[in-house]
């Protein structure tokens, strides 16, 4: 199965040109059994990154583009009366696919918002009073824009919390850009075609990667490290000297489902990289993707241009692997 998944990491890397980190995120996060946030502006792959992955593994796909005067039933479905029986039938909606891409989330009104919670949190989707099972390999790859504020809704914490991870993109290098440039050009020309075989995997073969994450070695050692670093986020007083306890860097620290997207993206960062236990550097390399949206910065930590970012690095070099 490392194989398998050096496969798809190569494919997907062919196909979203210069976002290696993108790529390698977007793995774990799929074999950890979580939802990702992509935030960055737009035009830099974050459909073509979904599609590409969803294509690969030979999952159904659905994109569904948020606007405020989105409904519920628009994403979970509804139910429909069927004049021939006299009866409703539940006529399922776009999130009833095992790769489901939430295109600017934060343009979705509260009660749709609601509705993609139940899902990501719960793996189902009640309407009309039922309720229905949504896919075994269910993965939302949610994107927002920071560009633009009009017509946006701030995700609350309790959402926030439901994402695996959160990946800041920036704009590609200039090499990078030039290369996009020229192998688009070839593409609409005709002078390349792309690889028939796009189907590396199927979605049978990632629950089972799924599995074999959780079956890793993990000392115990390196379980007290993720604690140690949660509870930082709660006291970090306690762990680092610059800070006094009334001078607080954070406002509120990070949950404990915190402490279990640590060790689930360990494991699955350890699995991709080819190892059948898991080290603390596996919890370093993906400490900032996980925590970066599940703290909250103080007011004081803002004034002196303190982002959740620098936060946890400072975490990172002060709490001591144990």
């Amino acid at each position: 199965m490392i194989d398998t998944l050096n496969q798809l990491k190569e494919h997907l890397n062919q196909s979203i040109l210069g976002q290696e980190e993108l790529t390698r995120d977007l793995l774990i996060a799929l074999v950890a059994n979580g939802h990702i946030l992509l935030e960055g502006p737009p035009g830099i792959a974050k459909t073509t990154a979904a599609k590409s992955l969803s294509k690969s593994m030979n999952a159904r796909f659905q994109r569904i583009q948020f606007t405020p005067d989105l409904l519920p039933g628009d994403v979970t479905g509804s139910d429909v009366f069927q004049q021939d029986t006299g009866q409703f039938s539940f006529s399922p909606g776009p999130l009833m696919n095992e790769v489901v891409l939430a295109d600017e989330i934060n343009r979705a009104p509260a009660k749709v918002q609601s509705a993609l919670l139940e899902a990501m949190g719960e793996r189902q989707l009640t309407v009309g009073g039922k309720t229905y099972a949504l896919p075994d390999l269910f993965f939302v790859i949610a994107t927002q824009n920071p560009i633009e504020q009009e017509g946006t809704y701030p995700l609350p914490e309790a959402q926030l919390d439901r994402f695996l991870m959160k990946l800041i993109i920036d704009y590609p290098s200039k090499e990078t850009e030039l290369a996009v440039m020229r192998l688009v050009r070839q593409q609409d020309s005709g002078e390349t075609e792309q690889s028939s075989q796009t189907n590396i995997v199927n979605p049978d073969d990632i629950m089972n990667l799924q599995n074999e994450a959780l079956s890793l070695y993990m000392a115990e050692s390196v379980e007290q490290y993720i604690v140690e670093l949660v509870m930082a986020t709660r006291f970090p007083s306690k762990y680092i000297d610059e800070v006094s306890d009334d001078q607080q860097l954070i406002e509120f620290g990070a949950s404990p489902r915190a402490t279990i997207a640590l060790d689930r993206c360990a494991r699955a960062n350890a699995l991709i990289a080819g190892r059948d236990f898991v080290t603390p550097d596996d919890v370093r390399q993906i400490a900032v993707q996980v925590l970066r949206h599940r703290i909250v910065p103080s007011f004081e930590a803002e004034t002196n241009n303190f982002s959740s970012d620098d936060i946890i690095k400072l975490i990172l070099a002060k709490v001591p692997v144990i």
